[in-house]
């Protein structure tokens, strides 16, 4: 998808927010600048996002956010991803609860505890948008 048809569908997506609900833009937008101010790397961000967006289908998350990835360039260890969308899927399929040992496994790939916390604030924001997005027709 060209870039600047990319660019049009975000921005009419943020005026209809701000048309029909100016609070929620506001949330989602300071939602995500808390979420991009952590401690994640931009490839596992982006791969928090990505995992949320295809879940909830939201087509216009996906396709603007499979662009940033693909500019950031090769991950520089997609094991390490990997892991990170099994945690992330694994944390939306149970509300958080995910077991002693999948939060093991999210460790041993090199995240840490406060990551796994990250990875619920990225779900929290990226629901937001998606599910607002999918409600007012944008994606």
């Amino acid at each position: 998808m060209p870039h600047a048809e990319l660019t049009t569908r975000v921005a009419d997506a943020a005026a209809l927010l701000k048309e029909q609900a100016p609070q929620v833009l506001a949330s989602f937008l300071a939602l995500s600048a808390a979420f991009e101010g952590g401690d994640l790397d931009p490839h596992s961000r982006e791969t928090v996002i990505l995992t949320v967006a295809r879940r909830n289908q939201c087509h216009l998350c996906i396709d603007m956010h499979e662009a940033k990835l693909a500019a950031l360039g090769p991950a520089p260890a997609p094991e390490r991803l990997d892991a990170l969308w099994r945690f992330t899927l694994q944390v939306l399929a149970s509300s958080g609860a995910v077991s002693d040992e999948e939060l093991a496994a999210f460790e041993a790939a090199g995240y840490t505890r406060g990551n796994a916390l990250e990875v619920v604030l990225g779900i929290g924001a990226y629901t937001l948008s998606t599910f607002a997005n999918r409600m007012t027709r944008a994606a």
